[in-house]
């Protein structure tokens, strides 16, 4: 259950580490990967970082492991920039909602094709 002050953490963990991945981290086994939401822990210990990645399964793979490598120092900026007892451990998790929309568009972009040329 999401509590006021863990949806404001969390955005605010969100924008930080998009801003870390997209102008400090030089791993070049990170690719374009956007920042598509976190969730964290009501005791304030686990942030899941959800993540979307463009490219093959190959490219996902590489990374996620680029930015597991990366937690560390991430975490260690994160520490800087944002003011915390304890700073929650980062988990780099892909965000399934994206495929599935793209799934689910490519279902009516058939079924609307269909659609025409029956009215043909």
């Amino acid at each position: 259950m999401e509590t006021s002050r863990t949806q404001r953490v969390g955005e605010l963990i969100k924008e930080e580490i998009s801003d870390i991945i997209h102008k400090e981290l030089k791993d070049p086994r990170i690719g374009f990967v956007t920042i598509t939401g976190v969730d964290v822990t009501p005791d304030l210990r686990i942030a899941k970082v959800y993540i979307s990645v463009l490219g093959n399964r190959e490219q996902k793979e590489r990374t996620l492991s680029g930015l597991q490598s990366s937690s560390g120092f991430i975490r260690k900026v994160l520490s800087k920039r944002i003011k915390m007892k304890h700073f929650p451990e980062l988990r780099f998790v892909f965000d399934p909602s994206i495929e599935a929309a793209m799934r689910i568009e490519k279902v009516i972009a058939r079924l609307r094709k269909k659609e025409q040329k029956k009215e043909e």
